[in-house]
């Protein structure tokens, strides 16, 4: 029985994503389709790459992951296949995949060439499924395309550290359903350029001095009505492992998210400055 996921950008208005189950359906009767979503906004490939690869992990070994966004092929925007983690990814070669392969090299990528047997204007319900029915199947990615080595790399993933190693200047990638900020700022970075050092985070003209583990740290649980903490902005390194900036119990319809009530918005910049450069270790002349 195979397993596989869907990630898109669709929606659920139209009829794309029935489509494209139908489609799984005909060639495999007997599969297993999750969603994992279709609300990505519309061609927004870091918010893509943030969202997937921190869903994959919870699938099986061998699970084939069909990704629609920003898919139409071009010179510029090759289809590719790739096995990464024990995991099959089918998707544009865009960028997309550089966030989830920060840290994992994929074992084996190749560019799709099976367009020229199929014709079609939407690659995910003919060419992405062909592509999924065949891995399911037992079938071996070289039938289906040619292997490279490179990928598409997407720069603005990458937080940038200045050469005095004081700052590290990152970007919003992904604005999660309460209104949270999430950066690309991760944990381990933090920690390996920080190194116990004090800090400040700053995002447009707000500060914080503190990152949090858990959303209820900021609270003070002696107080009778902890109510009072409601709609308060904190840092936190979220469940993700990246710092976001985030209203204690958002709701967008009442308290209000911290897009919305700090005015942070997809790619603005979140800094970590911290307070002393780091002494260069001298080795003493003997």
């Amino acid at each position: 029985m195979s397993l596989i996921t869907l990630t898109t950008d669709f929606g659920t208005k139209d009829h794309f994503v029935g489509a494209v189950k139908g489609a799984i359906y005909s060639e495999l009767p007997d599969a297993k389709i999750v969603d994992i979503t279709h609300e990505i906004s519309p061609f927004n490939i870091t918010e893509t790459a943030y969202i997937l690869k921190n869903a994959y992990k919870s699938f099986p070994d061998k699970t084939i992951h069909v990704i629609g966004v920003d898919s139409e092929l071009s010179v510029d925007n090759k289809h590719i296949a790739l096995e990464l983690d024990n995991h099959f990814f089918i998707c544009p070669d865009n960028g997309l995949i550089s966030m989830i392969a920060s840290e994992i090299k994929p074992t084996k990528i190749v560019e799709i060439n099976i367009h020229d047997r199929i014709e079609s204007s939407f690659p995910v319900l003919d060419v992405f499924v062909q592509v999924a029915s065949h891995i399911a199947r037992g079938g071996s990615l070289s039938v289906i395309g040619r292997e490279i080595e490179t990928y598409k790399k997407i720069v603005e993933i990458k937080p940038k550290v200045n050469e005095q190693q004081t700052i590290i200047a990152g970007g919003v990638i992904y604005i999660d359903n309460y209104g949270n900020v999430i950066t690309n700022i991760s944990k381990k970075q933090f920690n390996t350029i920080g190194k116990g050092r004090d800090y400040k985070v700053t995002a447009r003209r707000y500060t914080f001095s503190k990152i949090y583990n858990r959303y209820n740290e900021i609270v003070d649980f002696s107080v009778t009505d902890k109510r009072q903490y409601d709609g308060e902005k904190l840092a936190i390194f979220n469940s993700a492992g990246f710092l976001e900036i985030a209203i204690y119990r958002s709701n967008l319809e009442t308290v209000g998210g911290a897009s919305t009530l700090l005015g942070l918005e997809y790619r603005d910049t979140i800094t970590v400055e911290f307070e002393n450069p780091i002494k260069p270790e001298f080795t003493p002349i003997s």
